[in-house]
């Protein structure tokens, strides 16, 4: 039978979130049904409220999720009942050409559940990154679902679910950073601080943090930043030339969606280095670069799906580094909410006095 339950929706551009009873249907064929745990408050979330995605309102907000399957649906193999999931945006379809050439990270032909979550007068619901995860029980594809070790606390396991892994794998898939490599990170938000973490991980020796606020700079050295600039104080071209040899680093990680920083990025970057955008840019920007050096200066311009993660193989492995000890995910946690304080965690992050507020359910 459709279940009843209370979840986080965004009715229109702009306006506050307000807590809604939605209606949970029966999981279909390769569907799953998950009982919420902690869901991460998320950037794309306030991005989709303010129509910066796209308008198909109302939006069940939240996907950066970890919680335990109820039910599944007819055809279902890869989780039951019971098993401890995060939730993933990407579930690849094994059978697409990206997927079919072993790329699978690049899947062009992700699975969503096929049934609509609905409000109580039958208005179906558009869930933000086909999850919609700010709600006590929430139905998605089985192929979201990626089963870890249910030690791991919900409230860091779920940051996987999105920024985490996209800044993660912004360094270590995209950027393919390697030891040795000399790393600049744009943006010392939650995605650029795990850009960092992902950095230090792979074997940087220089890691660079570049930000106009000193509290998040020193978040950066927190995650592994061996260096910091405040872009307002000082030029962070320059600036990352000196600490550099004046040749420029390996890897520079854009993670704010900005086309002035990312121009930066471009600039700071050693000869045949890379560019990575890992944040998200506004649909009106544009950007314009000297076409002489995008030849002269060579390497590659790259911009990083959701870290170009593999969740059924980068969600376990970064799960036991966690409990290794050699990955902080609960540094990234600035807070624990209910889900009625999403609204006000909007604005904290937009104040950006939180790397993350996550909202545990009861």
């Amino acid at each position: 039978m459709p279940q009843e339950v209370q979840g986080i929706v965004a009715r229109s551009k702009g306006a506050p979130v307000t807590l809604e009873t939605i209606v949970i249907p029966d999981p279909g064929p390769g569907e799953a049904v998950v009982k919420i745990q902690a869901c991460g408050v998320c950037h794309t979330d306030l991005h989709y409220r303010e129509g910066g995605i796209n308008d198909e309102f109302p939006f069940l907000l939240g996907h950066e999720a970890a919680g335990t399957v109820e039910s599944v649906g007819e055809g279902v193999t890869n989780v039951k009942p019971g098993d401890y999931v995060i939730l993933n945006w990407r579930a690849v379809c094994g059978t697409c050409r990206s997927c079919l050439k072993g790329k699978p990270w690049y899947c062009f032909s992700t699975f969503n559940a096929s049934q609509k979550m609905t409000l109580t007068d039958g208005t179906e619901l558009s869930p933000a990154l086909g999850i919609g995860a700010f709600v006590e029980k929430t139905l998605v594809h089985s192929g979201q679902c990626t089963p870890v070790d249910p030690e791991a606390p919900a409230t860091a396991a779920g940051l996987l679910g999105c920024g985490v892994m996209a800044g993660l794998g912004a360094a270590m898939n995209t950027g393919n950073v390697g030891r040795g490599d000399s790393v600049a990170v744009f943006g010392c938000g939650g995605v650029g601080d795990a850009a960092i973490a992902g950095a230090y991980l792979a074997g940087a020796s220089t890691i660079i943090a570049v930000d106009i606020d000193d509290q998040k700079l020193g978040w950066a050295t927190d995650f592994g930043a061996t260096h910091t600039c405040n872009a307002n104080e000082t030029d962070a071209v320059e600036y990352i030339k000196s600490v550099t040899g004046g040749n420029g680093a390996d890897v520079c990680i854009e993670a704010v969606g900005n086309p002035h920083v990312y121009k930066q990025a471009f600039e700071a970057r050693d000869l045949a280095g890379t560019v990575v955008l890992v944040g998200v840019p506004h649909p009106d920007h544009t950007i314009e670069l000297p076409f002489i050096e995008m030849f002269g200066r060579g390497g590659s311009l790259k911009s990083s799906w959701y870290g170009d993660c593999l969740p059924s193989r980068d969600f376990p492995m970064l799960i036991d580094l966690y409990q290794q000890g050699r990955l902080d995910l609960d540094r990234f946690v600035s807070e624990t909410i209910s889900i009625g304080d999403v609204e006000e965690a909007f604005h904290k992050m937009e104040r950006g006095e939180v790397l993350r507020s996550v909202v545990v359910m009861p």
